[in-house]
């Protein structure tokens, strides 16, 4: 029997890959073996990129608010702080946004929040041990342990269901003589 190969489905994995290398400079977008490594790359400094992009974007967005800021004689990060302490939820896409198209609206925002106080922690102390001490303290074990609360429930439960039993077994008992009597009076009959 001839050997049987999938070449319909190899060939076409190899051309998707060599239409996605379409464009790369010499040997790296016709032959196989180079443009796989090509396109390999090229895929993985793509999903990187797409997450770095977001960062990107972020920085910006914090640049174009710390420049409208300084004209106000104000830090990116005092206006930041001052902003959390008025309540003010906008976020920085918004801020960058105001800053850039709408400087009248953004001056409001600066006018409101500048004489807010920003919140700052106590002794400059790391979060974690501040919500370490606000948290209650674990109640102490003074109880039974977890195994013998579990058995202790449990007992009642199943005194009463053998109680229950015993019952119905001794409902049962003289019926059984009443039957036995009566099959061997209607075997001497």
């Amino acid at each position: 029997m001839p050997r049987s190969v999938n070449h319909v489905a190899s060939k076409a994995r190899r051309k998707k890959v060599l239409k996605m290398a379409k464009g790369y400079f010499g040997r790296r977008k016709n032959v196989w073996t180079v443009a796989k490594n090509a396109v390999e790359k090229a895929l993985g400094y793509a999903y990187r990129d797409r997450k770095q992009k977001k960062r990107n974007i972020r920085s910006i967005w914090i640049v174009r608010i710390n420049a409208a800021v300084r004209e106000f004689d104000m830090s990116y990060s005092q206006f930041i702080g001052k902003c959390n302490a008025a309540g003010i939820t906008l976020n920085r896409k918004a801020l960058a946004d105001l800053a850039l198209n709408h400087p009248e609206a953004f001056k409001a925002i600066v006018m409101e929040v500048k004489d807010a106080t920003p919140v700052s922690r106590p002794d400059n102390e790391p979060r974690a041990t501040r919500l370490r001490e606000a948290a209650p303290a674990a109640p102490e074990k003074t109880s039974k342990p977890k195994a013998e609360k579990v058995a202790a429930q449990a007992a009642p439960v199943a005194v009463a269901e053998t109680e229950v039993e015993t019952e119905v077994v001794a409902e049962e008992k003289p019926k059984a003589k009443k039957k036995k009597a009566e099959d061997t009076e209607s075997t001497e009959a």
